[in-house]
């Protein structure tokens, strides 16, 4: 059985995704009508890539970014970085604590249990605070809101479900995550950034790899092996080194978040259809 590597995922022509990805703005667009790109830059790579992508495609006076830490759980670091790549390339940039609306929520929830007890759904709820601000601005502006998920989050669902999973275009969805690095250092996003461990920060300490249990280079041999290259499960830890236990647990993480790559559940036509509306199509 041939060996499936990360080299051999990573070895792909960086320049020709740029163009295709920054043709691919452009169109999407101008077909619209939008004036631009409204951006949440988190301080890491895939924020940072969708960024550097959009200023390509449309411009720095296109492209609006927000940068909304929680004061009381956002690592500096990342604040830091986040406008710091914002003011580097001229674009307007706001930055909004949303610490005081996150207190709002909790004071209005009756059931809200402290941030230890409901870290998730608190943390969920900050994803979602953020989106909002986001649709705000894209209103105000008449620009898209641009998302920053790539294909290994996309698959195992590792994303908020109307959180910043719920965007207008999805740019860098088609690549995992060890690509956008490489794509990320390939548009000149600082290494620091680019190759920065993933932290959603939607709690203290939030790591993504530890929450998952599994490395994202781990789970993009898996998801590879498995939806490019067409490998049962119990090939994958022979073609990549990668144990039965790890191609499990992202197959498990595929499944279960399933419902967020679908949209809402409905019954059928065939309801109404058959309670006595005419439908000729």
């Amino acid at each position: 059985m041939a060996r499936v590597t990360l080299d051999s995922i990573v070895k792909l022509d960086y320049s020709l995704v740029e163009r295709e990805l920054v043709e691919f703005l452009k169109g999407v667009l101008e077909e619209s009508g939008a004036k631009g790109f409204v951006v949440g830059l988190s301080g890491g790579v895939d924020s940072a890539t969708s960024f550097y992508l959009a200023l390509k495609a449309v411009g720095r006076d296109r492209v609006h970014v927000l940068v909304m830490p929680d004061s009381t759980v956002t690592k500096k670091e990342d604040e830091e970085d986040a406008l710091s790549l914002a003011r580097q390339a001229g674009v307007r940039v706001h930055r909004i604590d949303i610490a005081p609306i996150v207190d709002v929520f909790k004071g209005a929830i009756p059931v809200y249990g402290g941030d230890e007890e409901d870290r998730v759904p608190l943390g969920n709820l900050r994803a979602r605070i953020r989106m909002c601000l986001l649709y705000y601005y894209a209103n105000k502006l008449d620009y898209l809101v641009l998302g920053t998920t790539d294909r290994s989050e996309w698959l195992i669902g590792y994303f908020t479900k109307y959180g910043d999973g719920a965007v207008d275009v999805e740019p860098i969805i088609i690549l995992y995550k060890s690509q956008v690095r490489r794509l990320a250092s390939h548009l000149g996003v600082p290494e620091r950034v680019a190759y920065k461990p993933s932290s959603p920060g939607l709690w203290p300490g939030h790591m993504a790899e530890a929450e998952l249990g599994v490395s994202y280079d781990e789970v993009d041999l898996v998801l590879h092996s498995i939806f490019d290259l067409g490998l049962k499960p119990e090939e994958v830890p022979e073609a990549t080194g990668v144990s039965r236990k790890v191609v499990d647990r992202v197959l498990e993480l595929y499944r279960v978040n399933e419902h967020k790559r679908k949209p809402p559940h409905s019954p059928s036509l065939d309801v109404v259809k058959r309670a006595g509306l005419e439908v000729r199509v």
